[in-house]
This record gives structure tokens, sequence and C-alpha cells, in this order.
């Protein structure tokens, strides 16, 4: 093998073991097209907006919203899907609490994303008129849901707005920092950098620790209210056990990768650290968010769920999650 092609190899089995780790994509399923209707109110209105829609796998993307109440808007980390977020998008329907899912190409540059995403909040405000919005993103939607709420030249429409991220890598990926070597680049006759492009699509110069997206975060709309910034301590986590031996780490990002010290020193910004794995933290189709669920109740995020309907819900997250442990 030749010298120059040494680190390009090496480059993308780093990229590819930890981009590959960020979720698990999996196929539309039927059984996820809908959603039990919980407290909701009744909806007025029907959107279509590009990008966002129910969170479900359905292929119907508008969405019925009442515009009176406020949303939620989750936006999912690579390899994500709407569908992955319908667990918790049930919860909040259990509480009476709206939700819609910003999806999005996963290689797509972040600021291109970012930028959709601005519009789609923008539509939603004004063709929706809903008072409020909180905007939560994980992982790499983490980094493209706070990009959209920075200050930028034409402010989004007036309405209360709140940020929650998860899991940010806000500090840039840590197995993408040969990316961001200008040398690594001229060393190599432009190959790692063709390398980094074929792992990870065009957000390659974006992920890198070096990048601008990255260095120069911005600061967030005037209009938002409050940041919830929800970092997880992933040491000695496990996202899947075969015999009582863990056969896949959840690991993704360290605590050093998700602290930046210009997102975190905004007076905004309230940092809460939770010990949980990469995908743990959010869930998936069969693993309950309940940490992230306790830190959203104490946090205000998800409205308390009274002692009398304590039953009920714990009958719901066995149910959606599929996991009889958590049955009443």
């Amino acid at each position: 093998m030749s010298a120059c092609w040494r680190p390009v190899v090496l480059l993308a089995g780093m990229l590819g073991v930890c981009l590959a780790g960020c979720a698990t994509r999996s196929l539309p399923d039927p059984a996820y097209y809908e959603m039990e209707a919980g407290l909701l109110p009744a909806p007025d209105r029907t959107l279509e907006i590009p990008g966002l829609g129910p969170c479900t796998d359905s292929p119907d993307r508008r969405l019925q919203l009442n515009s009176a109440h406020p949303v939620n808007v989750l936006v999912h980390g690579c390899f994500g899907s709407s569908g992955e977020f319908r667990g918790l998008a049930q919860v909040l329907a259990f509480q009476g609490q709206q939700a819609a899912c910003f999806t999005y190409d996963d290689r797509a540059a972040l600021g291109k994303s970012a930028g959709a995403l601005r519009d789609a909040l923008s539509r939603l405000a004004g063709e929706g008129g809903v008072p409020a919005i909180t905007l939560i993103g994980h992982s790499q939607g983490a980094l493209i849901a706070r990009r959209a709420m920075t200050a930028q030249t034409a402010p989004l429409p007036a309405t209360q707005l709140d940020l929650v991220t998860i899991s940010g890598p806000f500090a840039g990926i840590a197995a993408a920092k040969p990316c961001g070597f200008d040398w690594m680049h001229v060393l190599s006759l432009g190959l790692t950098k063709a390398s980094c492009h074929l792992v990870t699509g065009a957000k390659w110069a974006d992920i890198t620790y070096s990048s601008r997206f990255i260095r120069e975060p911005g600061g967030l709309e005037a209009g938002v209210g409050r940041y919830l910034k929800i970092d997880t301590d992933e040491r000695d986590t496990c996202r899947r056990r075969e015999d009582g031996r863990c056969v896949e780490s959840d690991l993704i990002f360290s605590l050093d990768e998700q602290y930046q010290p210009l997102v975190d020193g905004d007076p905004r910004t309230r940092t809460v650290q939770v010990a949980a794995g990469h995908v743990e933290i959010v869930g998936d189709k069969r693993v309950a968010p309940v940490k992230l669920l306790d830190v959203f109740q104490q946090e205000g995020v998800l409205r308390p769920v009274s002692a009398a309907r304590l039953p009920a819900y714990r009958a719901l997250l066995a149910r959606i999650y599929q996991d009889p442990s958590l049955a009443p």
C-alpha cells in the first residue's frame, strides 16, 4: 500500500466507526405510522412545511396542529429519522404537548441543514401561528438546532423560543480531527479530503475541531428565552449485550467533545450532565429514554406527570417501547 494512502484508509476507518455508531438507521415500519392522541388539543390547522412533519414513519408529512398551543420540534442525529422520536412525541402527547419532527440529509453541510430548519421554524411560527416553539436537537441534530437559533440578519417571527440540545459535539468530533489538518490534505495530494467527503458527505468540513462552524458558533437570537444543554457522560455504557457481554458500546462523544466555551458561556445556557449512553439518552423504538424524561420534567420541558396518572404513564412507556419491565 502506498504511504500516502495509509492515512486515508486509517481516517476512513476511524470516521466509519464513529459515525456508524451515531444511531441505527431502520426501514419505515407501518406499525409506527400512527400515534395515540393522548391529551393533545384538537388540530385546527394542516401545514405542509418542507422538512417538518409528524414524528412517525408515515409517508404523509402533513402537520396537524392546534395553533393556540406550543409545539416541540425534534431534530434527529446522523442516521436518524422522524420515526426514531415517535416514542418521545407519544410521551409529550400523553401530557397534551404537541410535537413535530424535522428531517434532513445527514450528509449535507450542517449550515445548509440549519438554514432549512430555520426556514421551517419561520413558517411554523408564521403560518402556524403557534405561541411558542421549543427546539430539541440530539447529537448532530444538536449542532443544527443551535445554529438555526443563532442571531441572523432576518430574525425569526415573534414567538416564544426555547432551545434544548442533547449530546451535541460542540467542540468537534474527535474522530474527524484529521479532516481539519491542512497539512495532511497537502501531503496526501487531496486524498484525505476526498476520504473525509466520501465517509461523511459535505458536512465533513463542519464537524472537525478547526472548522469555522465549530470555532464560531455564534450568539443565540435575542428571542431565545432559555437554552437547556444536556451533556451525556457516556463512559462505561453499552448499547447491545449478548450473553451478558457488551458487544456494542454506547460511547460516541466524550464530555470534552461536548464542551465549547462560547456555547457553554452564553448567559442563557443551563447545563445538565447525565450519566447515559448516546442512544440511551433519547431512546429509540426499543429503548425508553427514562433518564431524559426525568430531566425534562425537572426542567419544565415535559409537564410533570401527576401521581394519579403515573400507572397509565408507565403502561404507556411499556407499550410504546415494548418493554414489560416498565409496566406498573
